[in-house]
């Protein structure tokens, strides 16, 4: 006999969750517990995580190439302290590589640090400079950087009733019970609407991404 297995969603709009429950387990109805953090998540976009710079520029022989350098150890901690604003701090650090060790050499790059809603809408945007100290006959050289996203709480806080159909317990042989509630478009509207990301990564030229994403 065919067994329908009921998966109930519980969307937590802050990071903690009840008792020692994570993300998978089951709940104490037989439901899958899933977690929503009102922090927005942090990420480094495709093709903007390093950045190769060319002497001369107008070059890409690989015998041309400068300086290479790319973020990495990228961490992040949220202050959702009771309030209007949530913040959320990122740090990263930048290893470069130079192809010439002769003398001490400073390289500054550009980085963004940019806050997204939703996946597509620019809420935000900073433009830094993280600058390397290449000393004599070192070809490697590390430096930090930050960035800082801070979202409206109400932004981030889904509307009473999209979280009642959400949260919503399923009984077995209910038309829905096995049926995520992501899958109806006003549901996963809501939910993106209130979603947010900071965005870390190189700030880089058009010629530069393209070579990126195309070498």
């Amino acid at each position: 006999m065919p067994v329908t297995k009921r998966i109930s969603f519980l969307i937590l709009l802050a990071a903690t969750a009840t008792g020692c429950a994570r993300d998978g387990d089951f709940d104490q109805t037989g439901g899958i517990l899933t977690t929503r953090s009102a922090c927005p998540a942090v990420a480094i976009p495709a093709h903007t995580g390093d950045i190769t710079v060319f002497n001369p520029p107008s070059s890409r022989d690989a015998r041309a190439i400068d300086v290479v350098a790319n973020v990495t150890n990228l961490r992040s901690v949220c202050n959702d302290a009771p309030g209007n604003e949530i913040v959320v701090k990122a740090t990263f650090d930048v290893q470069a590589r130079r192809s010439v060790a002769e003398g001490a050499r400073e390289v500054t790059l550009p980085y963004f640090a940019t806050v997204v809603q939703g996946g597509r809408a620019v809420v935000s945007k900073r433009i830094s400079n993280v600058t390397l100290r290449f000393e004599p006959g070192q070809l490697r050289a590390t430096a930090s950087g930050e960035g800082t996203a801070v979202v409206n709480r109400s932004a981030v806080t889904l509307p009473p009733e999209i979280l009642q159909r959400i949260t919503r317990k399923r009984r077995p042989g209910d038309a829905d019970a096995a049926i995520d509630p992501l899958a109806d478009p006003e549901i996963r509207a809501a939910v993106t609407r209130a979603s947010f990301e900071l965005l870390i990564g190189f700030q880089l030229s058009q010629d530069q991404l393209q070579y990126n994403a195309t070498r």
